[in-house]
């Protein structure tokens, strides 16, 4: 099981971290993506990943709501510390996706515009890098996908995180040839997100070839962990509700799951 999309350098973990990662390599967790959300923990994402031996591997952007009027200097010394990487590294691929990133206007609209231009910017960043990017979007969804689709065009590629939208964003999604991030909220009681995966009059399914697994952790667990810190072993509770709205067996979920995030990050086995 591979989890495109966990925050395990948050300080939930940070007492027992050895211990956390035993119990997802016990797990069958077989690799962890980890994503930064500004120049400083793009530092600490990366030191934490160097230490773990390929096992989880660091994305690096400027999360919206981490968007302010210093967002242009934020990007400089991301790509300035990505740059130093390499040069001292001789790694020619130190990240595996530019995330996270996106557009987020729930809580204020107060920074939109440098919103806007700071994602227009990363998108830019991850075509130059031919790297994948990680979208948040949160009551920004026009704006978010109807800038997508503009690069999509020019072949970016990428993945929704937390995708939990409406039967019309999932097809504007599809038609871009991006990637769902399909976590915890499918487990929630009152969700429609296996309805909307499964049931349309405007198209089939959506490809189990387009869906890749996260947690989010340490936020967002699955029931029957709703409402606890969350952890990529628990994975295993979306696979099972995604079995079980296509109809298919939980190897299948997995298997074709893990293949999806092997080719949209270029990882290896």
């Amino acid at each position: 099981m591979i989890d495109t999309h966990a925050h395990i350098d948050d300080e939930a973990y940070s007492q027992d971290f050895s211990e956390f990662i035993d119990r997802q390599r016990s797990g069958r967790v077989s690799r962890i993506l980890v994503p930064a959300t500004n120049a400083a923990s793009c530092r600490s994402v990366y030191q934490l990943c160097s230490t773990l031996d390929g096992y989880a591997l660091p994305a690096f952007g400027l999360h919206p709501e981490d968007v302010r009027e210093d967002w242009q200097e934020q990007i400089s010394q991301i790509k300035s510390y990505y740059r130093h990487i390499i040069d001292s590294t001789g790694n020619s691929r130190p990240i595996v996706a530019v995330g996270e990133i996106g557009l987020d206007y729930h809580f204020s609209v107060e920074y939109k515009k440098e919103q806007l231009l700071a994602l227009r910017s990363q998108l830019d960043w991850a075509l130059e890098l031919s790297l994948p990017v990680m979208i948040h979007t949160r009551d920004s969804t026009d704006d978010c996908i109807s800038l997508l689709e503009q690069y999509a065009k020019r072949g970016l590629q990428g993945v929704m995180h937390c995708f939990s939208g409406s039967r019309e964003t999932a097809e504007r999604i599809i038609n871009m040839g991006f990637y769902f991030g399909i976590g915890g909220v499918i487990t929630f009681k009152n969700s429609r997100l296996a309805d909307t995966l499964t049931h349309s009059e405007r198209f089939d399914k959506v490809p189990l070839e387009r869906l890749v697994l996260e947690t989010d952790c340490p936020y967002m667990a699955p029931v029957p962990y709703r409402g606890q810190t969350n952890e990529p072993r628990y994975i295993d509770y979306v696979i099972e509700r995604l079995a079980q709205a296509y109809q298919v067996s939980k190897q299948t979920i997995e298997q074709q799951t893990d293949s999806n995030a092997k080719r949209l990050f270029r990882l290896n086995d």
